[in-house]
Order: structure tokens, then sequence, then C-alpha cells
């Protein structure tokens, strides 16, 4: 009953292909940990967009939403103070059963209400700090449902979700505008002559442009220090992250393809980009020497976004 509702919670998201690589006995568990992930960042952007705030019902205000926040926190560290609520009975049980860090789900909670309150970072070390919060703990908790877990995987695990962030941030520059939101650290920012007036005119000037360059390298370059993790999947599990991170790249692509202009253009992944990113994937795993495979696969949480 607890994992059906997760369960709901989890396919009312298109983008979330569970059913598609999950071995059938972890994908209750998968679902429970999307469903408290999606609830929370749920929580953490609502009342964003034309609304404005004295319109909002009360829990859409900031103090609303870091209200539930707390709430989530609270029945993390203690299953009791939310003993009907099935997405907690559900976590808590494959809490359990795997032996997950209760410290993942907090620092995904830390992330989720520094949304609601930091519109802005002074530097990239600052934006590591959020990724490291935001992104890494889902890569993690991927890897410790599927019993992987050395530390050489975890860390590589990490890169690859922190690329995926920053991907998602660079590919979503314009859209975070909207919410008043912007990643571009500030000091580096200053360094490319890049003010907060020229983002919201939309001036995709030559020192956006020269930024956006750096910042889309560091990016590539994370997801080459990652890489080494698939090479120690099984296959099932590999075959996701190889397309997650065959994605992730495609996305970095069209923004050089873009000129680095993100402020007119979001880039996406289409039907067309399909058959080329199986294909990589495909490639790859043949040359490669990945284990046999006795696990399943998943990448539902990672954002998409050079081959």
């Amino acid at each position: 009953m607890a994992y059906a509702a997760c369960r709901r919670i989890a396919h009312h998201y298109e983008n979330f292909p569970v059913g598609l690589l999950v071995r059938h006995a972890l994908r209750p568990h998968i679902h429970a940990v999307y469903a408290f992930a999606r609830l929370a960042d749920d929580i953490a952007d609502e009342g964003y967009g034309s609304l404005a705030t004295e319109q909002m019902p009360p829990e859409w205000t900031v103090s609303g939403r870091l209200a539930s926040l707390r709430r989530f926190e609270a029945a993390v560290r203690d299953p009791a103070s939310e003993p009907e609520d099935p997405i907690f009975v559900a976590l808590h049980n494959t809490i359990q059963q795997f032996n997950l860090p209760i410290q993942l789900f907090l620092d995904l909670l830390s992330a989720f209400a520094q949304d609601v309150e930091k519109q802005r970072y002074a530097s990239f070390a600052e934006i590591l700090d959020y990724c490291r919060r935001s992104a890494n703990p889902i890569g993690r908790l991927v890897l410790l449902i599927h019993g992987e877990r050395t530390k050489e995987q975890l860390a590589a695990s990490d890169a690859i979700c922190t690329a995926l962030q920053i991907t998602n941030f660079w590919q979503d520059v314009s859209v975070d505008l909207l919410k008043d939101r912007i990643y571009l650290p500030r000091d580096e920012m200053a360094r490319f002559g890049v003010t907060e007036e020229s983002l919201f005119a939309g001036c995709a000037s030559p020192g956006f442009r020269a930024l956006l360059a750096m910042e889309v390298e560091r990016a590539f370059q994370l997801f080459d220090e990652g890489y080494g993790l698939m090479q120690t999947l099984p296959r099932p599990l590999r075959w996701e992250i190889e397309l997650t991170w065959h994605s992730g790249r495609r996305i970095l692509e069209k923004i050089v393809d873009l000129d680095f202009d993100t402020l007119h253009h979001r880039p996406t992944l289409g039907a067309l980009d399909a058959p080329t990113l199986l294909a990589k994937a495909f490639f790859r795993i043949r040359d490669g020497s990945p284990r046999s495979p006795e696990g399943a696969a998943l990448g539902p949480f990672l954002h998409a976004g050079r081959s």
C-alpha cells in the first residue's frame, strides 16, 4: 500500500523511466526514494511564476515551504512522526533494508531549503557545495540500492551527478531568470563583465558567452572524471548510467552549437538524438569490460543534458 503510493507519484512524471530497466525487486525502493525527493523538491519550487507573494496560499510562502521541509526532515529522522504517511512508511522500510545513510536525505532537504531562500551564488565553490547536497546524494542512493558502494564508485558518481546538475543550470539560464534565480557565480560574472541587469535584459554579450564557455568546459571535465564508474557496473545499471552520461554531454554540445547563448535558447534532447545516444552507449559498452549482469538499472533522478 505504501509503495503503491510512491509508485503513483513516480509514474506521474513522464521522464521517470523506472519501468524500463530497473529490476522488479528494486523498483518499489527506487519509487520510495524518488517520491520523497520529488515531493520535497516540489515544495521548494511552489509559488514561483506569476503569483505575487500576497496571493499565495500560506503553504506557498517562503515560511510555509520551509515549515513543510522541516516536517519532512522530522519524518526522516523519526519514523514515528509521520506514522500514517505512506511515503515515509515506504521510505523508512527502504532505508532499513539497504542500510541507507540518513544524512543523504538530510542533505537533499538542506539543498531544497536553500532553493527557497537563496537565489544568488558568490563563487563556484558555493555551486559545488549545493551540488554536493542537491545532486550527489541521488547518485549515491542509486548505487547503494544496487549494492555498489566502493569509495571509488561513489566519488565517480559524485562527479557525474555534479556535471548533470551544472549542465542543467547552464541549459536553464533563461528559465531560472524567470524565477529570479542566477546560478552563474557572481565573482566570475564580474570577471567577464556580466551584470544581473544584462542577464535580465537578455544580453548575450561576448563576455556572457565566454563565461558560459568556461562553465561548460568544467561540466565536460566532470563528466570525464566520472566515466570510470561505468567500467565497474553490471550491464543493466551501466546501460542506464551510460545513457544519462551521454545525454548530459549532448546537452553541453548543443550549448556549444548555440554559441553559448542560453539566454535566448534552451537546448533540449529530441527524438532525433535518441539513435545517436543509444549507438554511443552501445559501442562504449561493447568495447568496454563491464561485469556480468546481476543487478538493475536506474537513472530517473538525474537531469539530462559531448560524447
